[in-house]
């Protein structure tokens, strides 16, 4: 029997639990409320045989308790929704493996009931087995696969199909940056792919694109707009190179206020995928 309380069992699954909670909520802020939140439940918790199952359990109740809560306030928000940042300095090894925590495969789970995407990520993403997530939602073995089936058809197309190397995909996003600081809608378009998505998250808060931008030449006519904007001049960019969710990306200092950017390289050495964060919501972590 674990002491109540055992601080040193919990901090054993605090990175496990802040995976998943990030995961399940797409905040950092979130999954850190949602963690702290299982410690006060865990200094009180008695007769627990299994720390590890126990905290995971109780961190994937206030995760789905959340999501449910905040239907209403996701079907409110202005605009296209983005995912809290997760940020790391690229001088730092990945904690997390790209493909489990990009942007493309957090919105997919978003599509997703609460319970659908705690299946999936228990199952698929943090290998328990069907028995264990049935015992933590409280659900029988056979619902809890059907949910497993349905999440995994929804989410299937959004994990690459190939691999880019780090190198590669920084290279990618090097280019981009330069060919947009100096407003070069030649170079922009080489390093698009046709099918290429930009989404701008404002939150309603700062400008951004009310919808996402669906192919090269959408996505080019809001940058042509931006260069129009500043007289045809090199722009001027203030930004820092870093890991965003996985993918190279950047902080960007602009005229009213900073930004993220992350880059999703596709195939044939082209970008699939830009994803603004302008919400000063999501920001915070940046002052």
């Amino acid at each position: 029997m674990i002491p109540t309380g055992d601080v040193e069992a919990f901090e054993a699954q605090r990175p496990r639990l802040t995976r998943l909670a990030y995961r399940m909520l797409g905040s950092v802020a979130e999954a850190e409320d949602v963690v702290q939140d299982a410690w006060l439940r865990w200094t009180k918790a008695e007769d627990v045989e299994d720390a590890a199952g126990w905290l995971v359990r109780v961190t994937s109740r206030l995760c789905i308790d959340r999501l449910r809560s905040a239907k209403a306030r996701r079907e409110a928000y202005r605009g296209p929704w983005l995912p809290e940042p997760l940020i790391e300095e690229l001088s730092v090894d990945p904690v997390e493996r790209a493909e489990d925590v990009s942007v493309a495969f957090l919105l997919a789970l978003e599509r997703l009931s609460p319970l659908e995407r705690a299946v999936f990520l228990l199952h698929d993403v943090f290998d328990e087995d069907y028995e264990s997530v049935a015992q933590t939602l409280g659900r029988n073995e056979a619902a809890v696969r059907q949910l497993a089936a349905r999440a995994r058809a929804h989410v299937k197309d959004s994990r690459p199909r190939f691999t880019v190397s780090q190198e590669d995909a920084a290279k990618l996003a090097a280019a981009f940056m330069a060919a947009a600081s100096q407003g070069d809608m030649t170079a922009l378009s080489a390093v698009l792919a046709e099918d290429a998505v930009m989404v701008t998250d404002g939150g309603g808060k700062r400008k951004a694109s009310l919808r996402p931008l669906i192919g090269r030449e959408d996505i080019l006519r809001l940058l042509e707009g931006l260069a129009w904007r500043h007289d045809g001049e090199p722009w001027a960019m203030s930004f820092r190179a870093v890991r965003i969710n996985g993918y190279p990306g950047v902080i960007l200092e602009a005229e009213d206020g900073p930004m993220t950017v992350a880059f999703q390289p596709g195939e044939g050495g082209k970008l699939a995928g830009i994803y603004m964060v302008r919400n000063p919501e999501k920001l915070g972590r940046l002052n």
